[in-house]
């Protein structure tokens, strides 16, 4: 992972992170738990993906679809 993009990665994560904690009531090593360990958060450390774009409502959508599902469909810009 290149500089740039951890840098944008650990501006996105706390957010992310947030609000995993509100909307599902986890503590934060929980939540980070969950995070760093999806798909979601390795598609945001591949500066490829883009998907650093997205805003922290719809990161957050996304990774509850991988929780759910095992799977992410990514918007279209993604693809």
């Amino acid at each position: 992972m290149g500089k740039d993009i951890s840098a944008v990665v650990a501006v996105i994560t706390p957010g992310i992170l947030q609000l995993l904690q509100a909307k599902r009531g986890l503590p934060l090593e929980q939540a980070s738990d969950l995070l760093y360990n999806s798909k979601l958060y390795a598609a945001l450390e591949d500066e490829t993906t883009k998907v650093w774009r997205l805003g922290y409502p719809e990161l957050y959508d996304l990774l509850e679809e991988e929780l759910a599902t095992g799977r992410i469909v990514w918007p279209e810009e993604q693809s």
